[in-house]
């Protein structure tokens, strides 16, 4: 308890030494910022200050050495465990980030947990204990970033809070240095916020997905008539920013920490982001999300915002299937896509990117590089626990006949009539500027061998691209439009075999996808459902893992 009591002085310390004004990127910038065309995302670091080395796992890695060294917990942190990360691990990250990465890219997308699990009777968590935990984290994220001028997005995790919906003031002091001013008053009742991370061109959205979980029984979700739930007032400001970023000409990441999909969110909350997501499209770049665990993409569905025939039945189908893993249910559902373009309506589709986390709690320390597209940068004008992820498929029923049924009078799905904004020609849908281009995702696989003599290393686990989007064409510096090439991923972050041009395939390379756009994530997910793609499904779910199991 000393150690923790101690890191805690020193995390305020630091705080009061390293805190700095208001994102630097929502002051007028004298020149604009030289973009390099990347962002990090990073995601569910769980710092523990009871981890010991050489401990036994059973007791989350804090007391009683193992009996044998495959029990005990490793020096850096306990990979396939239900241990969280030691701070030897989460400062390795850093610094790596400090060294590596903080030159290379243009903000950081920081999708919460920050502070242990709460798996230890004999050592429960304490709000102090919580908030000291986040306030050290935030102390690292301004030294590594913020203080450089690189804007940082946090959102809040399930794991960050005490009690869901009484902890908006005491983070905002945490993040003073992250919510920009304007959003103070909105963050304080309900803990989201928007930040231009490339002003008056991008911007990113942090969401409370607490107000949106169905694990937190102290909100209503988004029940139609219960307008003042917390989780209507967000989507109803969400609503508002994404009216005023799409009449600005703005494009936007959406950020928070649970991802939505049918297992995750209250039903109604499920349905109003659904339809926002889809009604935005043009204007939305991407979901990105962490908590999982699990590396894997997934889609928002026009179908979610339907009624079926024999949605009953469907249902309890889904609740048969109680067994099935998140990896089975994602081949079906990519395998249910249609498999010819021409019959794709990709106006009805929206991408979630979940990101795997820091904790090797279950799997392995990871996080990603993403590339967009800033070519033109410079010269373009301001401007329920049994529910499962499965979408409910089946023949659309007729909305009219179904809304007249009481139960289903009451339900946002009979209410939500706008016009949607989908755009063959937007950067969602098609490459041009500031369209996602791709990512390359780091990870440690050497935790275990790691010791106080050797440290671990922190290696390119797969990327997106295809090996030839790595380097110019004709090994010259130019794209073909005469602009200088923007190097997707620094070629010293790359392996060897990587770093040379002409290479066409590589085991780093297994998807090749051209970028990130909608139709290029919607091919990959039709190869993904197709049975004889048996090697390209073996590596999906050994980038899920990592090597371990299901959790």
């Amino acid at each position: 308890m000393l150690a923790f009591t101690i890191l805690l002085v020193v995390a305020a310390g630091i705080s009061d030494v390293l805190a700095s004004p208001t994102q630097a990127v929502l002051e007028v910038p004298k020149k604009p910022r030289q973009l390099h065309g990347r962002f990090l995302q990073i995601t569910d670091m769980h710092p523990d200050p009871y981890y010991l080395p050489n401990t036994a796992k059973k007791t989350a890695c804090h007391r009683k050495k193992g009996k044998k060294s495959m029990n005990q917990a490793s020096y850096y942190g306990t990979p396939y465990s239900d241990c969280d990360s030691p701070f030897i691990l989460t400062n390795f990250t850093f610094d790596y980030l400090d060294k590596k990465w903080a030159s290379e890219v243009d903000f950081v997308i920081w999708t919460g947990d920050n502070a242990r699990h709460d798996n230890d009777p004999k050592v429960p968590r304490t709000p102090d204990e919580i908030y000291g935990l986040n306030r050290a984290m935030s102390a690292k994220m301004k030294e590594v970033f913020t203080n450089k001028g690189i804007p940082v997005v946090p959102s809040l995790g399930n794991n960050d809070v005490w009690r869901p919906n009484s902890i908006t003031n005491e983070f905002a002091k945490i993040w003073d240095a992250f919510v920009p001013f304007p959003y103070l008053q909105v963050f304080q009742r309900g803990a989201y916020y928007s930040v231009e991370v490339i002003p008056d061109k991008v911007a990113a959205i942090s969401l409370n997905t607490m107000y949106f979980y169905d694990s937190n029984k102290a909100v209503g979700g988004c029940g139609f008539h219960d307008r003042d739930d917390p989780g209507n007032l967000q989507l109803d400001w969400l609503e508002v920013q994404l009216k005023t970023y799409r009449y600005r000409k703005m494009q936007v990441w959406i950020t928070g920490h649970v991802p939505p999909s049918p297992g995750n969110y209250f039903p109604d909350c499920y349905v109003r982001y659904v339809e926002m997501a889809l009604r935005f499209q043009d204007t939305i770049l991407g979901h990105l999300f962490g908590h999982m665990n699990a590396d894997h993409f997934s889609f928002l569905e026009a179908i979610d915002l339907e009624f079926t025939k024999d949605e009953a039945e469907l249902r309890a189908q889904s609740d048969l299937r109680g067994s099935t893993t998140l990896y089975t249910t994602l081949l079906q559902e990519f395998a249910a896509l249609p498999t010819d373009p021409k019959k794709m309506d990709y106006a009805e589709y929206a991408v979630v990117n979940t990101a795997p986390p820091i904790v090797p709690n279950p799997y392995l320390p990871s996080f990603r590089i993403f590339s967009y597209n800033v070519t033109g940068a410079e010269s373009r004008p301001k401007a329920s626990k049994d529910r499962k992820h499965g979408h409910r498929r089946g023949d659309r029923g007729d909305k009219a006949v179904y809304c007249k049924v009481k139960k289903n009078r009451e339900t946002w799905k009979c209410f939500l009539n706008e016009t949607w904004y989908s755009d063959p020609e937007s950067p969602s849908r098609t490459n041009k500027l500031w369209t996602p281009l791709g990512y390359a995702q780091y990870y440690l696989p050497d935790l275990e061998g790691a010791n106080s003599k050797r440290k671990p290393k922190f290696k390119l686990e797969y990327l997106t691209f295809a090996p030839t989007q790595l380097h110019p064409a004709d090994n010259g510096t130019e794209n073909g439009n005469g602009s200088k090439f923007q190097y997707p991923i620094p070629l010293e972050q790359l392996p060897k075999s990587l770093q040379i041009s002409g290479v066409t395939e590589s085991k780093f390379a297994p998807y090749s996808m051209t970028d990130l756009t909608i139709p290029a994530w919607v091919d990959l997910a039709r190869r993904l459902g197709d049975k004889r793609e048996a090697k390209l499904r073996a590596r999906f779910r050994k980038y899920m893992y990592m090597g371990g199991k299901e959790e």
